[in-house]
């Protein structure tokens, strides 16, 4: 049963931002709320994997996801036990059999971003024949999540330099996330979904991040078959999500956005002129910084 929504960070939690004093540019002194960055690192079994920097909330989640994008967890291996220590800051996933994982470990890891990213080689393997269902996807559903997402309390709301990933069926959240870096963020999402046994075929994914090949290529390894964002595209994260037929829309702001790829699920049954315009006390990651 997925718990109510919504799972995200608690803005007050003392662990997750710190205060700080500085000065502005007129030399007045303030007070900042700063989230809080540390390091996590993951094991699988007895390997020790990576450690990624993170606000440090859900880490379970998180090494999930992580080891599941990475393909270093297949969706038939049964997870033991997940160990986290926080003071030594350090998960292990500890599964039934040895997985085969080596390979993986030594690849390069290259990334167009913040955080932890992707594993090429093997994971551009794994979109070979992927086939994504066919699920419709209402505009009316698009505008109605954007609009309660980026009005929930948050982290973003509260101190800013952090990305959010929403798991969402039809109009409705199901699970948000926050985390220093977008993949971060959409790995516990994935670890969400590992762990609870929640399907993939009937969600969007919604993210504050800009659409690049990695988070294309994570989402459609999910299974999901919408990938939505406030940001803008790259244009290998557009060519990807044509070539796995997932639909790609970004720039969603308010009463606009933009479909680059996969726009067949799209059944646009709300005119934009009657949706309102979003706040500028809620307003998010804008297209110009496509962070």
């Amino acid at each position: 049963m997925i718990p109510a929504f919504p799972i995200l960070p608690n803005p007050n939690d003392p662990r997750l931002t710190r205060r700080i004093s500085g000065t502005d540019q007129t030399g007045a002194e303030v007070t900042l709320s700063v989230v809080e960055e540390r390091p996590l690192t993951i094991y699988l079994n007895a390997q020790e994997i990576v450690t990624a920097m993170t606000i440090g909330d859900y880490p379970e989640y998180l090494a999930l996801g992580f080891l599941r994008n990475q393909g270093m967890l297949r969706g038939d291996d049964i997870v033991t036990a997940i160990d986290y220590d926080e003071e030594v800051e350090t998960v292990v996933v500890r599964t039934t059999r040895q997985t085969s994982y080596e390979d993986k470990v030594k690849r390069k890891t290259r990334t167009s971003g913040c955080a932890v990213g992707t594993v090429f080689g093997d994971m551009m393997e794994g979109l070979e024949g992927l086939t994504l269902p066919q699920t419709a996807v209402r505009t009316s559903w698009l505008y109605a999540l954007a609009h309660q997402i980026n009005t929930v309390p948050s982290l973003y709301l509260e101190a800013g330099a952090i990305h959010g990933t929403t798991l969402c069926f039809e109009e409705k959240p199901l699970v948000y996330m926050e985390d220093v870096g977008r993949h971060n963020a959409v790995d516990k999402i994935s670890g969400f979904m590992f762990q609870h046994g929640i399907p993939a075929a009937d969600k969007i994914l919604y993210t504050t991040g800009r659409l690049t090949s990695e988070m294309v290529i994570k989402t459609a390894l999910m299974g999901i078959p919408v990938l939505a964002s406030r940001s803008g595209f790259t244009a290998w994260g557009v060519e990807i999500a044509r070539q796995v037929g997932l639909t790609l829309i970004g720039r969603m702001r308010g009463q606009r956005f933009v479909c680059l790829a996969g726009e067949g699920r799209l059944i646009r049954d709300a005119d934009p002129a009657t949706q309102a315009e979003e706040g500028r006390k809620h307003s998010r990651k804008a297209a110009a910084d496509d962070e």
